[in-house]
Formats: structure tokens, sequence, C-alpha cells
């Protein structure tokens, strides 16, 4: 399992697709949306929980494709399938590689870029909470969704399609999250939500993704 995942996060990054793509996307929405909405302070203040989350999560939806697709291509996923490592295992480990690539850099790059959108100086703080608990989530939901569109030729936009309803809850809870409590208001509700959905992300997914991944590969 150590293997899979040290194997999976080389290729990550020897592939172009880890932390520097998602990181240098999410750059560059937190840099446009000032432009776009103006350079009043209140303003940038007031909805950067959301941009920072919703940067957050576009950048986490650039890389879903090729948790399993690169190994679908070259037979790795069917040497993998009759290996004596479970198939949920596998799903887990190639979700947590995803998150580690790509979830992990937005979760410490957010309270740095958040000084672009004049973040609160509390929010720094919560949206690297929020963040934390919730891009996990994320990267589980995606592999489910990437597992359902293995077998599809240009199965990106597809995927997006799957993936981005699904995303919401997380959205929302976490936005919210950190959104209360820098105009400092209980956020318990959407923080227990939050990490909610993510423990249930990580415990149920992998089983209907390693079943996805077995009728693709019959």
């Amino acid at each position: 399992m150590i293997a899979l995942l040290a194997r999976d996060i080389r290729l990550a990054l020897r592939a172009g697709g880890g932390f520097g793509l998602g990181l240098a996307f999410f750059l560059i929405v937190v840099t446009l949306v000032p432009f776009g909405v103006g350079p009043e302070s209140d303003i940038l203040t007031r909805i950067a929980p959301g941009i920072l989350w919703i940067g957050a999560l576009l950048a986490c939806l650039l890389s879903l494709d090729r948790i399993f697709q690169l190994d679908f291509e070259d037979g790795s996923l069917d040497l993998l399938a009759t290996a004596p490592i479970p198939m949920e295992g596998i799903v887990a480990v190639k979700a947590l590689a995803h998150w580690i690539t790509t979830g992990l850099p937005l979760v410490i790059a957010a309270p740095l870029l958040g000084v672009l959108m004049n973040l609160a100086q509390p929010g720094h703080g919560w949206i690297f909470v929020t963040l934390l608990i919730g891009t996990p989530a994320l990267s589980m939901i995606g592999a489910f969704g990437a597992a359902l569109t293995v077998g599809l030729k240009r199965g990106g936009l597809l995927l997006s399609l799957l993936v981005l309803p699904l995303y919401m809850p997380t959205l929302i809870f976490g936005a919210e999250a950190a959104t209360r409590a820098i105009d400092g208001f209980d956020n318990t509700t959407p923080l227990m939500m939050l990490a909610g959905i993510t423990l249930a992300s990580v415990a149920l997914l992998p089983f209907a993704a390693a079943a996805a991944l077995r009728i693709n590969l019959r």
C-alpha cells in the first residue's frame, strides 16, 4: 500500500498534473477576482471565503481524470485488480495520493492567497481548517467519479458533470463555516456537517468506486 502511494505521488509529479497545476490555477482564480468585482476592500473581504473555496474546488477538479485513467490505459489497473490488495484499498490509496499532490498544497496556500482577497485576519486560520477538513472529501468523491468514467474516451467533461453536484454540500458547508467564524458567529454546525461529509465519503465511497472499477474492467 505504501509502495503504491509513493508510486502514484511520483507519477502525479512527473506527469505535471500534481500540485503545480492546481496551485497555478488557484492563483489565477484568486488574482482575477479582484479585477472582476472591483478593488473595494469590503466586497473582497465578504466574498473571500467563498472564492477561496471555489478556487480550491475547481483546482481539485483539474486532475481527477488522472486518478485511474493513466493506469487503465497502460494496463496497470488490470494488474492491480488481480493483486492481493483489495480494490477498495487501491481506491483509498489513489484518493490519498490525489489529496497529497493536489488538495494539501491548496490547503497550505489558501491562507497566503487570502491576502490578495483582503481576507479578515481570523479568516486565514479558519480557511486553513475548513479546507483541511473538506478537501479529503473532494478527492474521495472525485475518485468515485473517476472510477465511473474510467473506461470512457474523453470522459473529462462527463466526470465534471457527475462530480460537481456531489461537491456542492462540501462547498456550501466549508464556505459557511469559514464565513461564520470570520463574522464572529458560532460555526459548530457547518463545521460538523463538513466533517461528517468527509467521514462519510471516506467510509462509503471506496466501496462504490471499487464496484464501478470492477464493472469497467470486465
